[in-house]
């Protein structure tokens, strides 16, 4: 008979699921929704590093800009800072349902707050 060792017989811990924005880009989420104080009217630049496009501000009071701006900051963002500065933690869970997301940006954001999850499940 074999002698077992508890590291030997001891389940493998779960690797964490890390998404991917695209390839090589891990998805960057927050640890709360309330840490996004960003805007929530006027006009917004976004910096280049976000937006690529010559015309980069987008006005908060049209809704399909603001759709298209938050999905292009939850997709692109790489430095927390950038989530804080541009999204608004209520404005996001109220959009969430309608934001066309790549599935793992999705995925993501909806395994660290599971409230945007049942909204989107209750959409």
């Amino acid at each position: 008979m074999g002698v077992f060792t508890r590291e030997r017989d001891a389940p493998a811990a779960p690797s964490p699921v890390v998404h991917l924005a695209r390839p090589g880009r891990p998805v960057l989420v927050t640890g709360t929704l309330s840490e996004l104080t960003g805007p929530t009217s006027g006009l917004v630049e976004l910096p280049l590093r976000l937006w690529w496009n010559p015309h980069r501000t987008f006005d908060l009071g049209q809704h399909t800009m603001l759709l298209w701006m938050y999905e292009n900051v939850l997709r692109e963002a790489v430095r927390v800072d950038e989530l804080r500065t541009h999204l608004h933690g209520p404005t996001l869970t109220r959009l969430w349902p309608d934001l066309n997301l790549p599935r793992a940006v999705r995925a993501a954001w909806e395994a660290r707050h599971p409230s945007l999850r049942r909204l989107a499940q209750a959409a």
